[in-house]
């Protein structure tokens, strides 16, 4: 019987969901399985080496189930374990940063771009490394806002509560001149409205999830191993915390792209 290979996507808790999203919408028969480290998140104010140590931990527990692509959808996990998860495993590997940064860089008029993201993406200098290996001449201005995770993985960014906290993170970098914001973290689009609010019309919004699902498009279908066939997939998600509140979110996030499908929710420790 054949098994069709699954993508894995893993993340600190339910920012990942943002990238599983567009990968199922724009890869409608690609069969995924999702962990969401929900216990130990957020990632972010913790060290490089434990969170190089959690991203291979959650590696290890998901090649057992034989995927084809690995997608760190978390921007400090990415900006910390990247290189060492691609060298260790055999089978392709993208994280969410460069493929932000690029997408930054397209769209970007003035040549001055912001990022947010959490302490440790932030301190890390990865996008703007990214940036400017892409354009030399962009100029980039960084803010960790370690408020807003929580806020997601609470389950509260449809809350009355979302716009204040998002304009409190905020405030440092809505009053620069950029015409572009990176949102470095996979949870922050889950604020995406909040955020638009605070920094205005003329700031182009830049979530790295669109263009981390072409990557993974351009690379399956480079190594001829794109899903073929008219069996709808069935989902796997699993949790390491707290699974109803993973599925509350989850469910509300997914929307109709799981209405779609059979999905199998699963806790796991690792």
């Amino acid at each position: 019987m054949f098994v069709q290979q699954a993508i894995a996507i893993l993340d600190s808790g339910v920012g990942g969901l943002t990238v599983a999203k567009e990968v199922m919408r724009q890869l409608p028969r690609e069969k995924i399985i999702y962990f969401g480290d929900t216990a130990r998140a957020p990632y972010g104010p913790r060290s490089t080496e434990q969170v190089k140590l959690f991203t291979e931990q959650i590696v290890d527990y998901l090649i057992q189930f034989n995927p084809k692509m690995i997608v760190i959808a978390c921007n400090t996990a990415t900006a910390a374990a990247l290189d060492y998860i691609s060298a260790k495993v055999t089978i392709p590997v993208i994280g969410v940063i460069h493929p932000g940064a690029r997408a930054a860089i397209s769209v970007t008029k003035s040549g001055q771009v912001g990022v947010i993201g959490t302490v440790g993406t932030i301190g890390s200098g990865a996008y703007t490394a990214a940036l400017q290996q892409l354009s030399p001449y962009v100029q980039v201005v960084s803010q960790a806002c370690p408020t807003l995770v929580p806020l997601v993985e609470q389950g509260m960014f449809r809350s009355n509560e979302s716009q204040e906290v998002v304009g409190q993170a905020l405030e440092g970098i809505r009053h620069s001149n950029i015409d572009t914001l990176i949102l470095g973290c996979t949870h922050y689009p889950f604020l995406v409205e909040p955020i638009g609010r605070t920094m205005g019309a003329g700031v182009k919004l830049i979530s790295s999830a669109d263009e981390t699902a072409r990557e993974v498009s351009t690379i399956l279908y480079d190594k001829g191993k794109l899903a073929s066939g008219d069996e709808s997939p069935i989902h796997q998600f699993f949790c390491s915390g707290d699974a109803e509140m993973f599925q509350k979110i989850a469910r509300d996030w997914l929307g109709e792209q799981i209405k779609r499908t059979p999905v199998v929710w699963q806790v796991s420790t690792l």
